[in-house]
């Protein structure tokens, strides 16, 4: 779920987060004549390595990471250019402040602890290691950004873990803790947009439990919840940290697998199907069936088509006997025990 809020969230963000550093650009560009041409470089690479981090994010097993270390050099090269700018530019130094607002949309209350202290550390550093005379002048050069950075910080937090609360009911099923189809949508969307520019693979994988409706009518509901509660914990403890398992309703799972092509996909499903079926879920002994498609390699992700394909497996593995994985796009080669295929 950690992961997820920060997929989700540096999709939203990314927009405003353009259109702030516009802002700084034009505004030093405004004053270009008084603190030097030079001090828009250090934004315009910030900006850089944003970008650079969000061409990774669907395919590293901790998102959060990189993004803290794209916006930790922000912070950096933000101070740098206050720096270059020598007195003049101790006036904007509560422009530190700016991407704090986002530190609690993205990271846990330790990573906005160790944000907060990295932005007080630059202030100190800027305002008493650059510009020391100035600012013993004029303490408040540094006690104002000071007291922006903390109040930004601790209002921000605030309303972001009121808003994720809020959030969380309409993206999460509450049965199984896993993501559901609101969720799903938005993140096939960010796939789509970064499989067009890296050209990576990505698999999807459908499940469906066996026979669920018998333990349903015969077990009674409240052992049916008992099941796809524990079938989702299953499904998530074998699954790759990156990868993406939703619950579409009733007993039917999906997973997204970025970076993963049909072969890989195909071999991450029976993993998950030998995992069910060597369980005991619920109290009940239940299999699943799979069925199992992956987008070309080079090609833009088409969620649509490879769903389409996917299903059109499941469909195949619960007609020819259940407790298997199936793919509807077969390649050329022996598949390993537990899979079968079919055309298309």
């Amino acid at each position: 779920m950690d992961r997820e809020r920060v997929l989700d969230m540096e999709h939203r963000l990314r927009p405003m987060r353009m259109a702030a550093m516009g802002v700084i650009v034009l505004a030093l560009l405004v004053t270009a004549p008084l603190v030097g041409w030079w001090t828009t470089a250090p934004v315009l690479v910030a900006a850089g390595l944003f970008a650079l981090a969000e061409s990774r994010l669907p395919y590293v097993k901790r998102p959060e990471y990189i993004m803290f270390g794209a916006w930790a050099g922000a912070e950096v090269l933000i101070a740098a250019a206050i720096t270059l700018a020598g007195e003049t530019g101790l006036v904007a130094m509560s422009w530190l402040a700016i991407p704090v607002v986002t530190l609690s949309a993205r990271f846990s209350l330790r990573g906005v602890i160790v944000g907060v202290t990295l932005v007080l550390a630059l202030v100190l550093a800027v305002g008493l290691g650059a510009n020391t005379a100035a600012v013993l002048d004029d303490p408040t050069l540094i006690t104002a950004p000071i007291t922006v950075v903390i109040a930004v910080a601790l209002l921000s937090t605030a309303l972001m873990r009121s808003d994720f609360e809020h959030r969380s009911q309409a993206v999460i099923d509450q049965l199984t803790g896993m993501l559901n189809r609101n969720a799903l949508t938005t993140r096939a969307a960010e796939l789509a947009q970064q499989s067009k520019v890296s050209g990576e693979p990505i698999g999807l994988i459908v499940g469906d439990l066996d026979h669920f409706k018998k333990i349903n009518d015969s077990r009674g509901h409240a052992t049916g919840d008992a099941v796809l509660t524990d079938v989702a914990y299953v499904l998530r403890k074998r699954l790759r940290a990156f990868d993406l398992a939703y619950r579409m309703g009733g007993e039917e799972f999906l997973v997204l697998l970025p970076g993963a092509d049909l072969e890989q996909t195909a071999e991450i499903a029976e993993q998950l199907r030998a995992g069910i079926a060597a369980n005991t879920v619920g109290g009940e002994h239940v299999t699943m069936s799979f069925g199992v498609s992956a987008s070309p390699r080079g090609t833009s992700f088409d969620y649509d088509k490879v769903f389409a394909d996917a299903d059109a497996g499941l469909y195949e593995a619960k007609r020819s006997g259940r407790n298997r994985v199936c793919r509807s796009a077969p390649e050329v080669g022996e598949l390993h025990p537990g899979l079968a295929e079919t055309a298309a």
